[in-house]
């Protein structure tokens, strides 16, 4: 048995949520529903032109550890921060949660990530991110005796642009592999896919064994036509694929098998922060407990389910409590 069930490496980020309008993208040029990475200058502008906002620790996989907590999981996680007001609070968020994170902060170059959330009416959210010192993970920071000690590490797509990123994600994959753990990577945004297509593409055929990705991320990653000719593009890429498609609930390419799981039901989208986090959080859970893969996408999609109902990507309530008994 393993000291953790899931070990997440990822952008370290706080996430600072607020609510805007249309009009408030359109004066600041900013592209609705998108992630776009600024500079320390403008997040500072933008921040100082948003109205009440919430700040807890975040990032992608920051969001997915959270789930994957509320679930009972024993999760523990590998990011960088500055040692700074920002960065304590991340980790004395992950703390409270329950996640282990022990890599030791930078103790000089730039604070710690930030991300702006704009939420709008219609639930789409358009970030604006400020990378920061999670930019400065290297090789020397993934710790080879946590990673042996997790039956799964999942690897943010975020986090996939500097080289000594990739590096270090390689060098995870690798240690984890030669002790018989699975590795797992979320494409996180068809942005990121776009910059880095050829790359993620052989990260997946010689690295990853399980995949997430959204329709358009999976579409963009392999410049198919549309969804179903990207399921029949990764198939046999990586042991399975769990693709989400919004309303229609996810997809999990196995082999020759394809499974379709139904959307968790929800009275109404309030934001859609964390949806595909919260999904990868819920069905790691389950295929760490043992549970198949239909009854792990089932449990994905309760738990995003809960995480779009009402603003924040990190859950309202314990999720646990929402699974179905046995």
């Amino acid at each position: 048995m393993t000291d953790f069930d899931l070990l997440g490496i990822g952008n370290a980020l706080v996430d600072v949520v607020v609510q805007a309008d249309d009009a408030f993208l359109a004066e600041h040029r900013l592209d609705k529903g998108g992630m776009m990475l600024v500079g320390p200058d403008r997040s500072d502008f933008l921040y100082s032109k948003m109205g009440p906002a919430t700040e807890s620790s975040g990032g992608s996989c920051g969001n997915t550890m959270a789930g994957f907590a509320s679930l009972g999981g024993r999760g523990a996680y590998i990011g960088k921060v500055r040692d700074d007001d920002f960065g304590k609070v991340f980790r004395h968020d992950l703390d409270a949660i329950g996640v282990t994170f022990a890599t030791p902060p930078a103790s000089d170059g730039p604070g710690t990530g930030r991300c702006l959330v704009l939420v709008t009416p219609d639930a789409q959210r358009t970030m604006c991110t400020t990378l920061g010192a999670a930019t400065s993970l290297t090789t020397a920071d993934i710790d080879e005796a946590l990673v042996r000690a997790s039956s799964v590490i999942y690897m943010e797509g975020y986090l996939f642009d500097p080289p000594e990123a990739k590096a270090a994600f390689v060098h995870a994959a690798e240690v984890a592999h030669a002790a018989d753990r699975k590795v797992s990577i979320t494409l996180s945004d068809s942005f990121c896919v776009d910059r880095h297509r050829a790359a993620f593409a052989h990260l997946v055929d010689n690295h990853i064994d399980i995949l997430f990705a959204n329709e358009d991320e999976i579409v963009s990653l392999y410049e198919a036509a549309g969804f179903d000719e990207a399921v029949q593009a990764v198939r046999g890429r990586c042991e399975f694929a769990c693709l989400t498609r919004s309303a229609e609930g996810s997809v999990i390419v196995a082999g020759d098998d394809v499974i379709e799981v139904p959307a968790a039901p929800v009275d109404a989208v309030v934001d859609t922060t964390g949806a595909g986090d919260l999904y990868a959080a819920g069905f790691l859970y389950g295929y760490t407990q043992g549970k198949s893969l239909a009854e792990s996408g089932e449990i994905g999609g309760i738990a995003a389910a809960e995480v779009i109902a009402h603003y924040g990507a990190r859950p309202a309530v314990s999720l646990r409590d929402l699974l179905p008994a046995g």
